[in-house]
């Protein structure tokens, strides 16, 4: 179970780094802001917080790949500590996006799938 749990918080650290690079790098491009939803206008105005919000995400995705170093090599503790900070923060995020905004569910639930199973599979993997 631990190991399908790292397999998911891998997939959503991926998913965060990509989530990284359109909000930090490609903000304004019509693709990325076609998947946000967004007019050229809202996307120049936005940049700024696009930029920052998208190390947000880069930043959870390294502690969640950190921990999966640290458990592959059996530093449980920690390890488990830093994949569930990650994709636990990773999922709190989409909570409050599918709260704050219900027209987004759809990418609530792209940005939080993955973190919670990856919750769902360690608590499993810890206990049994």
């Amino acid at each position: 179970m631990i190991i399908a749990a790292l397999i998911f918080a891998g997939l959503a650290a991926a998913l965060h780094v990509y989530i990284f690079v359109m909000e930090s790098f490609t903000w304004t491009t019509p693709r990325t802001r076609a998947t946000f939803g967004t007019t050229a206008e809202e996307a120049e105005t936005t940049k700024l917080l696009a930029f920052n919000q998208g190390f947000y995400n880069l930043f959870l995705a390294i502690v969640a790949a950190i921990g999966i170093a640290a458990l592959a090599t059996g530093h449980v503790g920690v390890g488990a500590a830093l994949v569930f900070a990650g994709v636990g923060s990773m999922a709190a995020a989409a909570a409050v996006l599918l709260a704050s905004s219900p027209e987004k569910a759809r990418s609530a639930l792209i940005q939080g799938t993955f973190p919670v199973i990856a919750v769902i599979l360690l608590v499993i993997g810890l206990l049994f």
